[in-house]
């Protein structure tokens, strides 16, 4: 955990020296997000790897054309204070809504759609496979929950001792991140009801290893820029990837929560204006949450 802070504040102190040269290319995420299935390749056997897998990756980037590219890095706020940080948590909930978060739902949606008919036999050539074990085992560690905000508490933990607001920013913006995407992953595990492969629970969709690890990501590429983020999706792509060789997820389950993650990472540092809100309605007998679309005003 601490090695991981300490590479995220170095890779941020660089980002800050290139400059807007150090901006993601559009084509990174896209190519990050194919590669939760393109590092399945080698162990999968030509017979789904060339004539499945790959197709269903092209198929499945088709979306992508739909979805802005975010413009350089969010703002500093003024505060990063406890207080702002749980403040702009009701922010990022209320914006969840937008045309963008919209597009990526349907990047998630065709990419599991398009892998959900080789679930069970891509879970057969992994389970038990050794090359596998040895490859894949360390990503179930890396993609803890607590590893990951372990990491953005320090972050943010150093920013705020050095008096340094763009690393504090950083932190809070990464902790922001996985507190959505956990809200988001739990309440769709819940809805879905998808029992398991190895049939220990019905909490199997979407990957929570994959939307955590994803959103951490895409947080840190509005901040870092490609040179910071190019190693934290190849990381998050791994440590998706190892959640099948375990037998706890489907591939599907994979590339849904991957979706996810970028959500949640997107929501909280696009500190923009959406289209839409989201508001609670009293009703007779509880409430009900309504998307708004805003009238421009």
């Amino acid at each position: 955990m601490a090695p991981l802070a300490v590479a995220t504040v170095g890779a941020y102190l660089a980002s800050e020296r290139a400059g807007v040269e150090n901006r993601m290319p559009p084509t990174v995420t896209r190519t990050a997000f194919a590669t939760v299935l393109a590092l399945l390749l080698p162990l999968l056997g030509t017979d789904l790897s060339a004539q499945s897998l790959v197709p269903a990756a092209r198929a499945a980037a088709g979306a992508f054309d739909q979805i802005p590219t975010p413009a350089g890095a969010p703002p500093t706020p003024r505060h990063t204070g406890i207080r702002a940080l749980f403040r702009n948590l009701i922010h990022d909930f209320a914006h969840i809504p937008s045309k963008e978060n919209l597009a990526w739902t349907g990047v998630g949606t065709a990419a599991a759609l398009s892998v959900h008919p080789f679930d069970a036999r891509v879970n057969r050539r992994l389970t038990g496979n050794e090359t596998a074990d040895a490859w894949f085992t360390p990503g179930k560690y890396l993609g803890q929950t607590y590893t990951l905000v372990g990491t953005a508490i320090t972050i943010y933990a150093v920013g705020r001792i050095d008096d340094q607001p763009r690393v504090s920013h950083l932190g809070m913006d990464l902790l922001r991140a996985l507190i959505v995407d956990e809200v988001l992953t739990e309440t769709i595990k819940a809805a879905t009801h998808r029992e398991r492969p190895d049939h220990s629970n019905f909490k199997s969709f979407p990957s929570g290893h994959a939307s955590t690890t994803f959103a951490f990501a895409t947080a840190l590429e509005r901040h870092l820029g490609w040179r910071g983020a190019v190693p934290a999706y190849l990381l998050s792509s791994y440590v998706a990837a190892s959640r099948l060789h375990d037998n706890r997820h489907y591939l599907s389950d994979v590339a849904f929560g991957a979706a996810v993650g970028v959500i949640a990472g997107r929501t909280v540092t696009r500190h923009g204006r959406t289209d839409y809100s989201l508001i609670v309605v009293p009703t007779r007998g509880g409430s009900a949450l309504m998307v708004v679309r805003n009238n421009g005003r």
